[in-house]
């Protein structure tokens, strides 16, 4: 999976950084689609500025209702839709996005010519398919918030094509049924297993990205064990006071709960206007100092998973 930050400014867009937008590609061979977390105003436009299309957007997940995270959404839908794509779309979000999108549709005379489905979510699984699980957990912000864990389903092990060859099976269909793990008889009445010729899984990626929030419990489940974990870092530690009491979080606070998730690397964005580029490197530094494997989100900036 790739991370293509579209935006990451927290409350007003910055000269160089945009309202809170992030688009997953998710690299399977089988599917070309995109999904898209939070749509801040300008959205539509920072897209313009990369090589994806709104066309292949397939969900859009939103973490909450506030402006700097959704004011980008009607404009992207109806670009959408004047592009002539065909292609179905579903928005998953907190109650009222649904709402939102009728209102905003309705009373600008506008519509969608694609299949949309707006599912209005509570905490625990909300998506799940033959490749992804997704699961939202619920956080600590004024309005209701959630973070979104993206878990990639377990890859089927390596086929033991030469313990086959070895064993007298013609190579052919029966090595497709084997590479299921079904099991299979041969013309000469043995019956082989494909779990017995099949290497060990490969374990899928894990992805968490958060809305805003204070710190809260339900973060450490949420970001545990994941390879990469996307929070906010809104303001610097002094200032740790003045962010939780609106429902966000210090540097210090971020770098701590990714260490005691065990996360691989946290990407830190959703930065305050009041930084320039030398307050950001400050607030990189204050994470690092407690969490090593530290990165600081710019606009375009895009991260392997």
């Amino acid at each position: 999976m790739e991370l293509l930050f579209l935006g990451t400014s927290a409350g007003v867009p910055t000269r160089t950084r945009n309202m809170t937008s992030i688009l997953l590609n998710l690299q399977q061979p089988t599917l070309s689609a995109s999904w898209l977390f939070d749509c801040g105003e300008g959205t539509q436009h920072q897209l313009l500025k990369t090589s994806y299309h709104p066309g292949k957007l397939d969900k859009i997940f939103i973490t909450h209702l506030h402006g700097d995270h959704l004011f980008g959404l009607p404009g992207l839908l109806c670009s959408r839709s004047m592009q002539g794509n065909p292609q179905p779309l579903t928005i998953y979000g907190p109650k009222g996005v649904r709402e939102f999108v009728e209102v905003a549709l309705r009373l600008s005379g506008s519509w969608t010519d694609y299949p949309l489905t707006i599912k209005e979510i509570s905490a625990g699984e909300v998506f799940r398919d033959q490749h992804h699980i997704v699961t939202a957990w619920p956080l600590n912000h004024p309005v209701e918030c959630y973070g979104y864990r993206i878990e990639e389903q377990d890859k089927p092990g390596a086929l033991n094509a030469a313990a086959l060859a070895a064993a007298g099976v013609p190579a052919g269909p029966l090595y497709q049924k084997l590479k299921q793990g079904l099991t299979v008889e041969l013309d000469d009445g043995r019956t082989l297993n494909g779990s017995d010729y099949l290497a060990a899984a490969t374990p899928g990626k894990k992805l968490a990205i958060f809305g805003d929030t204070a710190p809260c419990p339900a973060a450490l489940e949420l970001a545990r064990g994941v390879d990469v974990m996307v929070h906010e870092t809104t303001l610097e530690h002094a200032m740790a006071e003045k962010a939780n009491s609106r429902g966000h979080s210090s540097t210090v606070q971020t770098a701590e709960l990714a260490k005691q998730a065990g996360v691989g690397r946290l990407i830190v964005t959703h930065v305050s206007s009041r930084y320039d580029e030398a307050g950001c490197a400050q607030l990189l530094e204050e994470c690092r100092r407690h969490f090593a494997a530290t990165e600081l989100a710019a606009d375009f900036a895009t991260i392997a998973v």
